[in-house]
């Protein structure tokens, strides 16, 4: 299959989309809100929740055979079931630009939502997203490259005992088609393999895509032992996605494409899908593009795995060592 990476070899290469980050600031803070805006006119959607401890909002709004067939946009946040809450400032950003489900007299701005463990990572609990989060997630957002690392709902983001944080990765398809993948990486699992310390992610990359170069053995060790160490309890780790293409799909075409991203976690991240893990995936399709046929279709649906892998592996590498918590790429430059 000949696949490139799209301009900005992110989310936003799927035209029309817009990526907004936002982080909490003050003394034991380490979180925040990520937003996902459709174009005007929503996107259709569809998802796919896995892990055993999911923090949802309006994912059964997505199923199939419910009535609603659009999104407007897409709430990624910290805060555990607390982070919520920022999915109502970005309903009401959206209702204020006229966006949003049409009822008598009114729109009803649809905002999936879904939410990952960090509470307490910067030292204060009590230190969450709110809808002023979600809001300022909303005014940020923009088309064009997509930041990563330890940003937006990725601000407080662990993976494996290394810090996690926001990746994006894209491909554009011998089809025409474009499709691409955000992840918020904060798993109980590691994206790391303990025998070569290698990225998971990166083995599906496209060609000099990611960096050469491996960790040290000491590196490895630690790695090692920070993956040890890192225990949460149930519910209290969780990566979530967002697929988007360019083609034309129905909202069971959008949910396939959020079972395929769960496919490229599963290669990504070991394990995945655990009793500490709340995995969920949303599948959007933009309709710019052709309605795929049969062999259209399983390509795109492959290259959804591979994209998800791939932005896994640049969650990694952009996330940034913190005073108590080192980054991939701290190790592989030899720190410790």
């Amino acid at each position: 299959m000949r696949v490139r990476p799209g301009e900005y070899n992110g989310l936003t290469d799927v035209t029309g989309l817009r990526v907004g980050h936002a982080a909490l600031t003050g003394p034991g803070a380490r979180s925040g809100s990520t937003v996902v805006l459709a174009p005007p006119g929503g996107a259709v959607a569809g998802a796919d929740v896995r892990g055993a401890a999911p923090g949802t909002r309006e994912t059964d709004l997505l199923a199939p055979t419910a009535t609603v067939q659009r999104v407007h946009a897409v709430t990624l946040s910290g805060g555990s079931a607390y982070g919520l809450d920022a999915a109502s400032g970005v309903m009401a950003r959206l209702e204020r630009d006229g966006e949003g489900f049409p009822v008598p007299g009114a729109v009803v701005p649809i905002v999936p939502a879904a939410v990952v463990f960090d509470l307490g990572r910067g030292g204060d609990p009590t230190a969450r997203p709110t809808a002023g989060t979600g809001t300022a997630a909303y005014d940020a957002a923009h088309p064009g490259p997509v930041p990563q690392g330890s940003v937006g709902a990725g601000t407080g983001a662990v993976a494996g005992g290394l810090r996690g944080g926001i990746g994006t990765a894209s491909a554009v398809l011998g089809t025409g088609a474009t499709v691409a993948a955000l992840v918020v990486l904060n798993s109980a699992g590691s994206g790391v393999d303990p025998r070569t310390g290698e990225l998971l992610g990166a083995r599906w990359g496209l060609p000099g895509e990611f960096p050469g170069g491996l960790p040290s053995s000491a590196a490895r060790d630690r790695i090692a032992e920070l993956y040890a160490g890192h225990a949460p309890s149930p519910g209290t780790a969780t990566t979530l996605v967002v697929i988007a293409t360019d083609a034309t799909l129905d909202k069971a075409g959008c949910t396939r494409l959020a079972t395929m991203a769960h496919d490229g976690l599963a290669r990504a991240v070991a394990p995945v899908h655990t009793v500490r893990d709340g995995d969920c995936a949303f599948g959007l399709a933009t309709g710019t593009g052709d309605v795929p046929g049969p062999d259209a279709t399983y390509l795109l649906q492959a290259a959804t795995a591979d994209v998800t892998a791939r932005a896994v592996a640049h969650a990694l590498l952009a996330a940034e060592e913190a005073p108590d918590r080192p980054s991939y790429t701290s190790l592989l430059d030899g720190g410790r």
